[in-house]
């Protein structure tokens, strides 16, 4: 039975009191890997959740095949629940294909081929054959145990809780239990985030030789370009979402030539509505019965007068049909794009010899341990390292929120900004710009407003912040750091869950300006690019040590 396709048609769907999709259609094919992006609150989570049925759309249609996979960015299992078990519920339909292929075995062997029950069960036994084949179920096993090792979780006891694992543990259970489970079609949400290099590129390997189709929203440019056939757009656009051959930065060439040609287009258009407009009113001036005649008009007037007013006439009928055509079909206005705008993103220190920080001997049981580190007044530092390396807990160290064992020195009135890596906030019945400016103080606010910063339209500063996107969290997290600089900044996974257009922004960003940053990335884009220096952290293995710098 071959695999089916992913097909969605004029989906339209709100949320929050505005469409987040209107009229959009959608085809994924078997062995098609369509990636989509666009802007945080683009509809990237909403489009997901309809396809694969968690919401219904509020018009349009969707056909799924039936044994469809998703991802979702929050985990789907309870935190009772142990490996063993969701390992088991992604093997289960492996096992249920093999004892369904043994039981139709055994019918075909006991029924005679004369018998006419025997091709119904040769098809069954056909159709179920297929369906094993394309999930690899005789190969299951060995695969999860792969997959475990490939993604990190390979040393862990199956008996453990989910509730005992980190955020990043559980995402990468969740997303090795679909690629156990192979089905026929995959629905992916964010899959990168907290991966390291190996397990991302393990990911794409496993994704590029799925059989089914496979949609995944990313912020991810290194694996946008290296796994996906197609990129769609859901970004606004002259004609609509816009769907683009090949990987990310064959959409970037296309996506600001298709922008240039929209700005073109519309700049045209309003330069002939005006023309016309004109051309309109001063003929119909020229042709009001009662409007008073020039001296050289009068003497030929009666001659010729009416062919002029026909002539005249007819001017004004056609810029008039042109007119109602343009603005029957006007282009669009292209609406101002979102562009990070906050200037410098760190603060200068006081001119001084001595560094921000200074940590000496530094270890934190379990978790990290490193020998030295100096961070300058105007330093850029990246830490790397696998998951479980110690790089979020090195930024609480700096950031001092996480005490440690060693010596560790800050200069005295050093201000500090962190951006961690989980965006939370306590009250998210509060408005965006209510959450800003009780956050900063009226002063600051006023100061630095938070539209100023290029980071959430205007339209969505009245939204509850909990009806904003996982993104569009992350990006008011940011707009709190940025807005008043600090010395010292310090950046956890700062791309995660951002648009790649801001990625790529807040990234030229980074290089420029006063003040120290340290980020802690696994961006494999943003770290090609890096200018700074790096730090490399290892898993703690031994007291003093499990640190390389360069």
């Amino acid at each position: 039975m071959p695999l089916a396709a992913l097909l969605a048609h004029d989906i339209v769907r709100a949320a929050g009191g505005r469409r987040v999709l209107d009229g959009l259609s959608l085809t994924a094919a078997p062995g098609r890997r369509v990636g989509l992006i666009g802007e945080n609150g683009a509809g990237k989570s909403t489009l997901l959740r309809v396809l694969a049925g968690v919401d219904a759309p509020d018009a349009g249609s969707v056909s799924r095949p039936a044994d469809l996979g998703f991802l979702r960015q929050e985990m789907p299992f309870e935190a009772g629940a142990t490996i063993a078990s969701v390992l088991d519920e992604a093997l289960r339909e492996a096992r249920e294909d093999l004892a369904e292929l043994e039981r139709l075995g055994a019918a075909l062997a006991r029924v005679p081929e004369d018998d006419p029950e025997h091709r119904a069960l040769l098809d069954a036994y056909g159709s179920r054959l297929d369906r094993a084949r394309d999930r690899g179920v005789w190969d299951a096993d060995r695969r999860a145990a792969l997959v475990l090792d490939g993604l990190g979780l390979g040393a862990l006891h199956h008996g453990r809780a989910l509730g005992s694992l980190s955020g990043g543990q559980r995402s990468r259970l969740a997303l090795a239990a679909l690629l156990v489970r192979r089905p026929g079609a995959l629905l992916l949400d964010e899959p990168t985030n907290h991966l390291d290099d190996d397990a991302a590129a393990f990911v794409e390997e496993q994704l590029r030789g799925l059989p089914g189709a496979v949609v995944v929203a990313s912020h991810d440019r290194a694996f946008l370009d290296a796994v996906c056939t197609d990129l769609i757009d859901l970004d606004p656009a002259a004609a609509g979402p816009v769907r683009y051959g090949g990987g990310y930065s064959a959409y970037v060439r296309e996506k600001r030539a298709a922008r240039e040609r929209w700005e073109r287009q519309y700049a045209e258009e309003q330069e002939e509505l005006a023309a016309l407009r004109r051309s309109a009113q001063i003929s119909a001036h020229r042709l009001a019965p009662d409007r008073e005649r020039r001296d050289n008009e009068k003497m030929g007037y009666g001659h010729r007068g009416g062919r002029v007013q026909q002539q005249i006439s007819r001017r004004v009928r056609n810029a008039t049909r042109r007119l109602e055509e343009l603005e029957r079909g006007r282009v669009a206005e292209p609406p101002r794009p979102l562009r990070f705008a906050a200037g410098e993103l760190a603060a200068p220190a006081a001119a001084s010899s001595q560094p921000l920080v200074s940590l000496r001997g530094v270890r934190v049981p379990g978790r990290l341990a490193l020998g030295g580190l100096e961070v300058s007044a105007t330093d850029r530092l990246l830490v790397t390292g696998g998951n479980g390396a110690g790089k979020s807990t090195l930024l609480a160290v700096l950031a001092g929120r996480l005490s440690a064992e060693g010596e560790v020195r800050r200069r005295h009135g050093l201000t500090v900004g962190l951006l961690a890596q989980d965006t939370v906030f306590d009250r998210p019945d509060r408005t965006v710009r209510d959450t800003y400016l009780r956050s900063l103080g009226p002063e600051r606010a006023e100061e630095v407003p938070l539209a100023s910063l290029g980071l959430l339209h205007e339209a969505d500063l009245g939204r509850p912040v909990g009806q904003l996107s996982v993104g569009q969290r992350r990006r008011l997290a940011l707009a709190l750091v940025v807005a008043r600089p600090p010395q010292l900044l310090l950046l956890d996974e700062p791309t995660n869950h951002l648009s790649p257009t801001l990625c790529d922004e807040l990234e030229a960003a980074l290089g420029t300006g006063p003040g120290a940053i340290v980020l802690a990335s696994h961006d494999r884009w943003l770290r090609r690019r890096w200018q700074g220096r790096g730090l490399r952290l290892e898993p703690e293995r031994t007291p003093g040590g499990g640190a390389k710098g360069r």
